[in-house]
């Protein structure tokens, strides 16, 4: 999504290194396919999804090519989000439109400025992880054997593992940020505060990852130290929540499907951050840590902070990217199945954790719990439905839907300047910016083009290289 929409929101024509960009893109399946490569040679990975050490090493692994392959995608997978979020933070630096300052970025791109950096330092230590990983196993090293420091792993892997989480939720945050403001019909509240609550929580998400490792048994006052981190982080995050409520009190709230799923979003992701606070309390977390409580915190910080974003950000930016609309019908149907499913399948994971249910257990003596984890299975396939009835709606809509014009949600950032789809050059010539919203600027002066831009000159082509 940001690959499409950064540029165009910015005012540039693309990516400031489209080769750079394209190698960064298919390297992704290629690490793919190294994952799953270790299922044809002897076997896949067997240590967790973790790959907790020593568990990885050749002593309890064997000679399996399983745990080489899985370490190798990583490393292909980290060079990939590094090589993506240096194309971002020179696109967006280097590239914006004429009077675009820094403070007039959509908050969208804010967010994916944020992501860039954050990935940018987490990444290279989880790449240098499976490079030790490798080491030990292929050179004999004992940088995690029982001989070494089996810990330091959890140390490294954890350093990535838990900013990951905003990794994946900042971009979800830069979507609501624009969905909430166009559907309330109002400035978003606080556009100062939104951008310095995203490197917020980017510098706090760098200072939390040992909570997950309360159990391991480190010094009283370092676990002391994650544990305020891990409190602190919630105020950035408490004041994009209370901007975005701020947004929508005593506006023109329309409930479009867009707007419902960033509402499904405040809904669970405010459940999951309360549980996040609970979490963080070293007793408490020492005796919930391997239940099921856990397991519903995740979803409803990862799921709600990304599945509910995702899906506000395709219904908004659907008609920008194919000049269709999305059937609204079936986008209720979408929205409110993938709600109920969502509660109905960890909300009542809560309860289980509490009563002491163990994750990874497959199955119960005397069939413990077995009432609860029906209503579980049974809401995990209305969530299948769910993006069942999703992808059918882009297929029918993409090929035969209601043309949507170049700006049917009357926007506020310069994507909704041009047409929809957008020319290959997105723009002819750029609207002038005056802040961040230079759409509802140019709208409400009555300075609005009213019939498309010509078409640009060609680009000359490249000179041929000299034999």
């Amino acid at each position: 999504m940001a690959n499409y929409m950064v540029p165009i929101m910015i005012g540039a024509r693309d990516m400031a290194f489209p080769r750079v960009n394209l190698l960064g893109f298919w390297l992704v399946p290629v690490s793919i396919l190294l994952y799953y490569g270790g299922f044809f040679t002897g076997g896949a990975l067997d240590a967790g999804w973790t790959g907790y050490a020593p568990l990885t090493e050749k002593a309890y692994q064997g000679h399996s090519l399983g745990v080489d392959f899985w370490a190798l995608s990583i490393i292909v997978w980290a060079i990939s989000g590094i090589m993506a979020s240096t194309n971002f933070l020179t696109t967006i630096v280097a590239l914006r439109a004429p009077g675009m300052k820094l403070t007039r970025l959509p908050l969208f791109v804010w967010a994916q400025i944020s992501t860039s950096i954050l990935l940018l330092v987490v990444g290279a230590p989880l790449a240098a992880a499976m490079i030790l990983v490798e080491f030990d196993r292929q050179l004999g090293t004992q940088f995690f054997t029982t001989q070494g420091r089996p810990v330091l792993y959890q140390h490294l892997f954890w350093f990535f593992g838990h900013p990951e989480v905003y990794i994946m939720i900042l971009p979800g945050f830069g979507m609501i940020s624009e969905v909430i403001p166009v559907f309330a019909r109002k400035q978003i509240f606080g556009y100062t505060t939104m951008v310095a609550a995203l490197f917020g929580i980017v510098f706090l998400s760098m200072t939390v990852w040992a909570h997950h490792m309360f159990t391991v048994g480190m010094n009283t006052w370092v676990e002391g130290f994650f544990m305020l981190m891990t409190m602190l982080i919630a105020v950035p995050t408490g004041i994009k929540f209370f901007n975005w409520i701020a947004t929508t009190w005593w506006g023109s709230v329309e409930f479009t499907v867009p707007m419902k799923f960033a509402w499904g979003f405040l809904a669970t992701f405010l459940i999951g951050g309360i549980t996040g606070v609970y979490l963080a309390s070293v007793p408490v977390d020492t005796q919930l840590h391997q239940s099921y409580y856990v397991v519903a915190h995740l979803h409803y910080v990862l799921f709600g902070g990304s599945v509910f974003t995702i899906f506000a950000g395709i219904y908004y930016w659907f008609p920008k990217i194919t000049g269709r609309l999305l059937n609204r019908t079936l986008g209720e149907w979408n929205f409110w199945t993938l709600f109920i499913g969502f509660n109905g399948t960890f909300l009542i994971m809560h309860t289980l954790g509490l009563e002491g249910m163990p994750r990874r257990i497959a199955t119960y003596t005397n069939q413990a719990w077995a009432t609860t984890n029906m209503i579980i299975t049974v809401s995990s396939f209305l969530i299948a439905f769910s993006v069942l009835l999703f992808f059918i709606n882009v297929i029918r809509s993409w090929n035969g839907g209601e043309i949507a014009g170049d700006d049917p949600w009357h926007g506020n950032t310069l994507e909704w300047a041009t047409t929809s789809p957008p020319p290959p050059y997105n723009f002819a010539k750029v609207p002038p910016v005056r802040s961040f919203m230079p759409l509802r600027d140019l709208r409400e002066s009555g300075q609005l083009p009213t019939e498309p831009e010509p078409a640009p000159e060609p680009a000359p082509e490249p000179a041929p290289v000299p034999a």
